[in-house]
């Protein structure tokens, strides 16, 4: 256990969870329950991944990853069979979902590393803040719009990773 991270790193963890908030809530139509409910299972199923990842100890991270994925897989096939949600995909985008998959093994990879080189709360909120750049290349590929609040949320996001990085 290495302790409370210093203050800065602190106001930094709250700076980028303001950022991820401000990012990811809706922009209009307010919060149900039932998406507060998603946000909540979502959330513990991201802390134990994180959690779980990081137990794996000093065991190779690629080995950690692909052992990872292929639960994954396991888990999506079972739930997409038994929810009967099987279609057909055409051949162009079979390369998207392979490039996706490969980015986020490496994502993985790096993530494990993370967390046997250095601090587990450093890795996850640095590792969290991967809705601001879906929120770029949606701007890139998508040709969307940042809102106001998007953009404020960036902005505290970049702003918060060199405070979380300071020890």
């Amino acid at each position: 256990m290495d302790g409370l991270p210093g203050t800065l790193a602190l106001a930094g963890f709250g700076l980028a969870a303001l950022g991820i908030w401000l990012i990811a809530r809706p922009d209009e139509g307010g919060l149900t329950a039932k998406a507060f409910a998603t946000a909540v299972a979502c959330g513990v199923g991201f802390a134990c991944f994180y959690i779980f990842m990081q137990r794996s100890g000093n065991a190779s991270a690629l080995w950690s990853a692909a052992f990872s994925r292929f639960a994954a897989l396991v888990v999506v096939s079972v739930i997409v069979a038994a929810g009967r949600h099987l279609q057909g995909m055409e051949l162009s985008r079979v390369g998207i979902g392979v490039a996706a998959g490969m980015l986020d093994v490496t994502g993985t990879i790096c993530f494990v590393r993370a967390t046997q080189t250095g601090r587990l709360d450093a890795a996850v909120m640095l590792t969290s803040l991967y809705p601001a750049i879906t929120v770029i290349l949606a701007r890139i590929f998508l040709r969307e719009h940042f809102t106001r609040w998007k953009l404020v949320g960036m902005l505290a996001a970049l702003a918060a990773v060199p405070l979380i990085a300071t020890r």
